[in-house]
């Protein structure tokens, strides 16, 4: 009898198991393992240079970093999809604009070596910052900047100190709906676009 209720504990508790690993979901060990192998490097986001993401320096092949790295250079202000002369203009102080095609990094935000082609409106993690009023660049001219004539009917900006041997002519002291709307004190008109896309430039 001993025999018998031995072998029935011993039957039992191999049925035990056996059900025990039938109950385990299928897969369940492969769905972690992917996920382990899909996970993407220290400093990427779900979307390549993301708004409060940062790039290292350089601006023809821009590269994602976390931005308490050494190489990281400038942060991501706004982030828009397509080409920039056909979208949303970058905010007023931008430094300098990325533009991102459509590319096969060797790291990129989902994994699949696509990043869908935009553009990235930077402003730099440490001065000076050229989008700044009188900072002489950025991508847009906005009130405060300087700027000089090269001909044609064309401007570009120029430091307001004067640096880099480029002395400004004329400063954007006010943006306005319509030239009527320049003071009288206006020797030139400045196209900023926006609202506002007339830039009232008074001489230096």
């Amino acid at each position: 009898m001993r025999e018998r209720g031995a072998a029935g504990v011993v039957h039992a508790l191999l049925c035990a198991v056996l059900l025990t690993g039938c109950q385990v979901p299928s897969g369940q060990g492969e769905v972690a393992d992917s996920s382990a192998a899909r996970a993407l490097p220290s400093g990427y986001g779900e979307v390549f240079l993301a708004v409060d993401e940062c790039s290292s320096f350089g601006t023809v092949a821009p590269t994602e970093v976390p931005c308490d790295s050494e190489r990281a250079a400038a942060r991501v202000v706004a982030r828009e999809d397509g080409r920039a002369r056909n979208g949303p203009p970058c905010p007023a102080t931008t430094d300098f604009v990325l533009h991102i095609s459509e590319r096969r990094p060797a790291a990129d935000e989902d994994g699949d070596g696509a990043v869908p082609r935009g553009y990235a409106c930077m402003r730099k993690l440490r001065p000076p910052h050229p989008g700044d009023p009188g900072g002489g660049g950025g991508p847009r001219t906005i009130v405060g900047d300087c700027v000089r004539e090269i001909g044609a009917g064309r401007v570009r900006e120029a430091v307001c100190d004067g640096g880099a041997g480029q002395a400004p002519r004329f400063k954007v002291v006010e943006a306005v709906a319509d030239r009527a709307d320049c003071p009288a004190s206006t020797g030139l008109y400045v196209r900023l676009g926006g609202e506002r896309p007339v830039g009232c430039a008074r001489p230096l």
